[in-house]
């Protein structure tokens, strides 16, 4: 495959990737809940997302360097949505 081709193929996954994680966060932040969602998720997706920017950097690929730039900031602010919505809904007792 041509480069061009390739960059495209690397362009266009990680718009697709980025777009479902955000419309994931976005959900949780409108409907104020994160009813089935672990709070290790966007914990583990922040600390992979920054091993592969070190990767990516190393590795001089311009795709996953600003794809996973982009997925560490929706990780934040999943993490931050995630107890947002933890703090407006009571909890029961020993859930923590």
């Amino acid at each position: 495959m041509a480069q061009l081709e390739t960059q495209v193929v690397g362009w266009l996954s990680a718009a697709v990737l980025l777009a479902t994680l955000i419309a994931q966060v976005t959900a949780q932040w409108r409907d104020r809940s994160s009813k089935g969602v672990s709070r290790w998720l966007f914990r583990g997706q922040l600390l992979a997302s920054l091993g592969f920017v070190v990767y990516s950097v190393l590795t001089r690929n311009a795709v996953f360097v600003v794809t996973n730039i982009l997925i560490a900031a929706v990780a934040v602010i999943g993490q931050y949505t995630y107890y947002r919505n933890r703090r407006s809904v009571p909890q029961p007792k020993g859930n923590g």
